[in-house]
């Protein structure tokens, strides 16, 4: 069983910086993949960045340039940088990783402000 526990969200303005954290209960070399997905009101849950074992990354389109997603292996934590924040990045952000099942994270909430 994996748990992760999510961090650093909030409210910020737009044109603002917030740094995510996601700290895994065991090994996240083990993981297959980990990343992270977002949830606005309304919507359905969508792929933010992700970044595999090897060390591979994928982002959003709608998030490319402006996140980045980093780990740290000795923590046992991955990171999602965000930057250049806009309204439309306002949702519940949640951390996954697969470790031959999927495991969520219980969510942070990101605001936006205008």
């Amino acid at each position: 069983q994996v748990q992760l526990v999510e961090s650093g969200g909030g409210l910020v303005q737009a044109g603002g910086s917030l740094r995510l954290s996601c700290a895994a209960s065991g090994s996240i070399l083990s993981f297959n993949f980990m990343g992270w997905y977002r949830q606005a009101p309304g919507k359905q849950r969508d792929l933010v960045a992700i970044i595999t074992r090897a060390g591979s990354i994928n982002y959003a389109d709608s998030v490319k340039g402006r996140f980045t997603i980093s780990r740290d292996n000795a923590k046992n934590t991955v990171y999602l940088q965000m930057n250049s924040l806009t309204p439309q990045d306002t949702a519940v952000y949640y951390c996954y990783c697969n470790a031959f099942k999927a495991y969520w994270g219980q969510g942070t909430q990101v605001t936006v402000s205008s």
